[in-house]
C-alpha cells in the first residue's frame, strides 16, 4: 500500500494524515482477482449476479463514482456507447447538471458486452441495482482474498485510489476533480482559459492512452496550443497546461499542417525520460533549454544502468529522468532537494486526435 500525504491531495481527496490507499498495480491485482472470481462459477444465476458486481466494480474502478451512483444508472438512458459516457445523475435534485465521465473505448466495448449478456436474461432499466451490503461485502472478499487490509476494498477507497492513481499520473487537477464530481478549482494558467468541455476533452485523451500505453514516453502534458510562430522550414509551437505550465517545441512546417494544428487546439506533448536533464538548485540555470520546470524530488530508483529521479512540479504533476548510473559521476539529488527539469523543444513529441 502506498501512503498518501494530506499536502498532496489536491484538494480532491478526504485522506486522514497516513491513510493508505491501492496503488495501480495492487488495483490492476484486485481487477484481475473480480475478474477471475466472475468466471468461475458453473451456476447461471451465481454466474450471473458474479458479472453483475464485476461491471459494478469496474465502473467504480475506473469512473470513481460513488457506489450509489453506481447502482442508479440506467442502462437505456445513463450509458452513451457512441460517445464512451457514463452519465451520473443527482437522485432526488432535479436541478443539478448530469455529469459526465469519459471511459476507454475498450472499457465502454467490455460493459456493452457484459450488459448484453445480462439482459438477455434479465431485462430491467436497473440491471446494476443490486443491495448495497450485499456489493460491499463481496468487494471486501475480494480485497482480502488479495491480502489486503478489508477497509482498503470497499467502494469508498476504491474511489479515492482511484483519485490518486490519475493524479499520480499527471492527468491535470481539475479533470480529476470533474470526473469525481468535485468542484473544480480556478486554473491557475493567466494566459489560456480551458472550458469544461475542453477539460472532459483531456480526460478523454488521458483515459484512451491510459488503456493502451503503447508509449514509452514517460512524461504527457495536456493542454493546448496558445502560440504559433511560423518560419520558413520550422514552426516553434507553444502549448499551455491546465496548471499553467508552457511546453516549447519546435516542428517542421509539414508537420504543421499534417497535424492540423492551430491557436486552441487541444494536443498532448510527451517527453521521454532519458531527454530531462536534472539541475539541482533553487535558481533557474543558466543554459539555452527552451523548457525549464522547477519542482522537487520526490523519489529516486537506483539501478545498475540508469537511476530514476521523480520531480514534482505541480499538485499533481510529476516529471520522470533517467539520469546513467555512473560511480564517477558528479551528479548529486536527494529527495526533499530542489530541481530543475530540463529538456529541448527538439525532444517533444506533440500529438493530435
Amino acid at each position: 500500500m502506498t501512503g498518501f500525504n494530506r499536502s498532496d491531495d489536491g484538494r480532491i481527496l478526504s485522506i486522514a494524515e497516513g491513510e493508505e490507499c491501492l496503488s495501480h498495480s495492487q488495483l490492476n491485482r484486485l481487477e484481475d482477482s473480480f475478474r477471475e472470481w466472475a468466471g468461475k462459477s458453473k451456476r447461471d444465476d451465481v454466474r450471473l449476479s458474479r458479472l453483475s458486481v464485476l461491471l459494478i466494480f469496474l465502473l467504480v474502478r475506473y469512473t470513481g463514482a460513488k457506489l450509489s451512483e453506481v447502482l442508479s444508472i440506467n442502462i437505456h438512458t445513463d450509458l452513451d456507447w457512441a460517445r464512451h459516457l457514463v452519465i451520473f445523475r443527482s437522485n432526488g435534485n432535479e436541478r443539478a447538471e448530469p455529469r459526465e465521465v469519459h471511459i476507454s473505448r475498450s472499457l465502454a466495448d467490455e460493459i456493452r458486452g457484459k450488459i448484453e449478456t445480462l439482459k438477455s436474461h434479465k431485462e430491467s432499466e436497473r440491471l446494476l441495482d443490486l443491495d448495497p451490503g450485499f456489493v460491499r461485502r463481496k468487494f471486501y472478499e475480494r480485497a482480502l482474498e488479495c491480502g489486503f487490509p478489508k477497509r482498503l476494498g470497499g467502494p469508498e477507497a476504491i474511489r479515492k485510489a482511484r483519485g490518486v492513481e490519475l493524479m499520480q499520473s499527471n492527468i491535470p487537477l481539475p479533470a480529476v476533480q470533474m470526473m469525481l464530481g468535485h468542484s473544480t478549482p480556478n486554473l491557475t494558467s493567466s494566459y489560456v482559459a480551458f472550458s469544461k468541455d475542453e477539460i472532459q476533452a483531456v480526460a478523454q485523451r488521458f483515459l484512451e492512452k491510459e488503456s493502451g500505453r503503447k508509449t514509452s514516453a514517460r512524461n504527457s502534458f495536456f493542454g493546448k496550443v496558445s502560440e504559433i510562430l511560423r518560419g520558413d522550414i520550422q514552426t516553434r509551437v507553444v502549448m499551455e497546461t491546465l496548471e499553467g505550465n508552457s511546453i516549447i517545441t519546435v516542428i517542421t512546417n509539414d508537420s504543421l499542417e499534417r497535424l492540423g494544428l492551430s491557436l486552441g487546439r487541444l494536443i498532448t506533448a510527451e517527453v521521454k525520460a532519458p531527454l530531462v536533464i536534472l539541475h539541482g538548485g533553487e535558481a533557474s540555470p543558466k543554459c539555452s533549454t527552451e523548457n525549464r520546470l522547477r519542482g522537487v524530488v520526490t523519489r529516486i530508483t537506483n539501478g545498475e544502468v540508469n537511476t530514476e529521479y521523480i520531480v514534482k512540479i505541480s499538485e499533481t504533476t510529476e516529471i520522470c529522468a533517467l539520469v546513467t548510473s555512473s560511480p564517477s559521476s558528479p551528479f548529486e539529488l536527494n529527495v526533499g532537494d530542489c530541481a530543475w527539469a530540463l529538456f529541448n523543444c527538439s525532444a517533444v513529441v506533440l500529438h493530435v486526435d
